[in-house]
């Protein structure tokens, strides 16, 4: 059976590795010059600097990625290293003690900023543990079958139920409930602004797993009393190193990879998907698709209206995106480490995170003073800089379209500006560049072929799914950030591979 898969970042070449490993004849085409999509490391002279993913989730062997590079067989052909970050708002900064003070220091150290709120933040941990519980065991599930399924699906009722109350709530009044005080808030609502979901839209009872402790702390322990607990991970010499890992494995089972190979059409028969034409005319034939990418290109311009039925139409025209981002990477020729102590640093500019993400999707710029993130990989992984240099990320949340003006003429300006605001954390970043690479919306657009950028795909928001990975075409599939896996590095590759699953049980079966 010949398989061609549209697009070669993490959903793409996830589902491709399981199904080459099966014997199926697996093509990617991939558009853009190199694979990996967002998923990536671009390089310039002796530096690099990861794309997308900086300090991921979902890697140690009891979570979900981990579990797929186990199945696959890839778990020693990557590096990982275990870390966390540090949180900086306009009146604190949040960065682990010297001293291990506990996997609730965090806990603590806001009961003395904000002493008012101990009552609040002692049932608000209580809350964190359950929904830590329900991960642990959610993370086991896909991967489950039989009897053991079966258990795990009571053990998460039974969990569930000790936090059902807050099921519908969104997580600003999960947040009101538990504390009063708006920085304190901000603190656990910062993180949101990274997807740009409104607090008031966001699911509640995902504010403990975007605030897991670990990731702020490494020293404490995974193991709990209800399970492990989530861990971060960076990925040694960047995330190219998972992309080639996966690609590889495609190619030694002789699937095939082709870059700059733009798909501009599904061909379609009877309802059925029958192969593709590229951007040079030829036809490629399959007996199966696999298509990821942005939902607007592949169910309208690849597949077109005509061939879908009105609810999936009415909800692609509901669906609500993420927003864009703005990188600039640069190259320094000292070590910032006496200023920012670890690799990773989310700064806040702003305690009001619902008026922030207002205003980023309805196309205006902050220009960095609402906040931004600061990454150093060649902390982590010294190769990514010349000697004695380092490679930095500056990154922040971005309107896909301005309300006044274009990336095109604005985005150097908009980069000096950036530069100036992360300069407050880390001095003389401008005087001692080396180089830079500049990344707007509309490069990421073309990176990887999408009418509509978002970082991520669809906005995590209360009630909204992608469109199902089985599509109303016969033979065609969806898988990606904007399918109903949703993004994350994670959740889309655990889409990938259930699909990938899917076909196997159907295909062997006939």
């Amino acid at each position: 059976m010949k398989i061609a898969i549209i697009g070669s970042g993490l959903a793409g070449l996830t589902a491709a590795a399981y199904l080459v490993r099966e014997g199926y004849d697996v093509e990617i085409y991939e558009q853009f010059e190199e694979i990996g999509g967002v998923t990536a490391t671009i390089h310039k002279e002796g530096y690099s600097w990861d794309i997308g993913p900086l300090l991921l989730e979902g890697f140690a062997p009891h979570e979900k990625f981990g579990k797929i590079l186990s199945e696959l067989g890839l778990t020693d052909k990557i590096e990982f290293i275990n870390d966390d970050r540090g949180q900086s708002f306009p009146d604190f900064q949040v960065w682990r003690p010297k001293e291990y003070e506990g996997p609730y220091w965090r806990r603590e150290f806001f009961k003395k900023l904000f002493p008012s709120e101990s009552v609040g933040l002692d049932k608000y941990y209580e809350f964190y543990d359950h929904m830590m519980a329900i991960m642990y065991l959610g993370n086991q599930l896909p991967f489950a079958k039989g009897l053991k399924a079966f258990i795990l699906k009571v053990k998460i009722l039974v969990k569930f139920m000790k936090v059902r109350k807050f099921k519908d709530w969104s997580a600003a009044q999960v947040t009101d409930y538990f504390f009063k005080e708006q920085k304190l808030k901000a603190v656990y609502l910062g993180i949101l602004a990274d997807m740009v979901v409104r607090p008031s839209q966001f699911f509640g009872l995902g504010v403990p797993a975007f605030n897991v402790e670990t990731a702020f702390d490494k020293r404490i322990p995974i193991q709990t009393n209800y399970g492990k607990l989530p861990t971060y991970h960076y990925i040694q010499n960047g995330c190219e190193q998972l992309v080639k890992a996966l690609a590889d494995f495609v190619t030694s089972k002789g699937g095939k990879i082709y870059t700059s190979s733009k798909v501009t059409k599904i061909i379609i028969e009877n309802n059925q998907a029958k192969g593709m034409m590229l951007e040079n005319s030829e036809i490629i034939e399959s007996d199966l698709i696999l298509a990821s990418g942005g939902v607007l290109n592949t169910f309208y311009n690849l597949i077109g209206q005509e061939y879908l039925p009105n609810e999936l139409i009415s909800l692609i025209e509901n669906l609500e995106y993420m927003e864009s981002v703005f990188f600039v990477n640069i190259g320094i020729d000292f070590d910032p480490s006496s200023h920012q102590r670890k690799a990773l640093c989310y700064y806040y500019g702003t305690y009001d995170i619902e008026g922030a993400i207002d205003n980023c999707i309805s196309g205006k710029y902050h220009e960095g003073k609402d906040g931004f993130l600061i990454y150093i990989p060649s902390m982590h992984s010294p190769e990514m800089a010349p000697h004695g240099n380092h490679a930095v990320t500056i990154y922040t949340i971005a309107p896909h379209k301005l309300d006044e003006g274009d990336w095109a003429q604005k985005g150097e300006d908009f980069a000096e500006k950036l530069l100036i605001e992360a300069e407050k954390y880390i001095p003389g970043l401008r005087e001692h560049i080396q180089t830079k690479i500049i990344l707007t919306p509309d490069d990421f657009k073309s990176r990887i072929n999408v009418i509509r950028h978002s970082f991520g795909g669809l906005a995590p928001i209360i009630g909204q799914t992608g469109p199902s990975h089985r599509t109303p075409i016969e033979k065609l599939w969806y898988i990606g950030a904007y399918s109903e896996s949703g993004g994350g590095v994670a959740g889309t590759a655990l889409g990938a591979r259930n699909v990938a699953k899917m076909i196997l049980r159907e295909t062997q079966n006939k």
